[in-house]
């Protein structure tokens, strides 16, 4: 299922990005590995004020690219188990032609950007199984902290 258009993402829009720091509002991933943690920081975001997720550039500010439906099950996956109530999600994907490519690289790359809501009062909450404490997170900085 086709959760989300493509659209082409220009070099000075991919600049802005990359020059842009992970703070209270923006985060950005390589890819998402853990569902538990990736649960974090939706539900941090949404407490906050909402934010932005950008998944497909490295640490080390690289255009890796990803497989976006891979990544959307992912997060819609996190959000389902560990939000509760569910955060607000959108997702945009975004294609970009990388210039200057690893030799074993395609130039063609996919990204996904992820925008989560801002929670209505009292919030999103996190909890990692169903019997366990339910915790509260919010954004502080670039970082995830639970207030609970």
């Amino acid at each position: 299922m086709d959760k989300a258009k493509i659209e082409k993402f220009d070099e000075d829009s991919m600049n802005y990005i990359l020059k842009s720091k992970e703070n209270q509002s923006f985060d950005r991933k390589q890819k998402i590995t853990s569902k538990k943690k990736i649960a974090k920081t939706i539900a941090a975001f949404a407490n906050t004020n909402g934010g932005e997720i950008v998944v497909g550039i490295s640490d080390q500010n690289q255009v890796i690219g990803i497989d976006p439906e891979e990544e959307i099950y992912m997060i819609e996956s996190a959000n389902e188990l560990y939000c509760h109530p569910k955060a607000e999600l959108s997702f945009k994907k975004l294609s970009y032609v990388d210039n200057d490519p690893s030799p074993y690289e395609s130039a063609d790359k996919l990204l996904l950007l992820v925008q989560v809501e801002k929670a209505p009062s009292p919030g999103v909450l996190w909890r990692e199984s169903e019997n366990s404490e339910e915790k509260f997170y919010i954004r502080q900085g670039d970082r995830s902290i639970s207030i609970s």
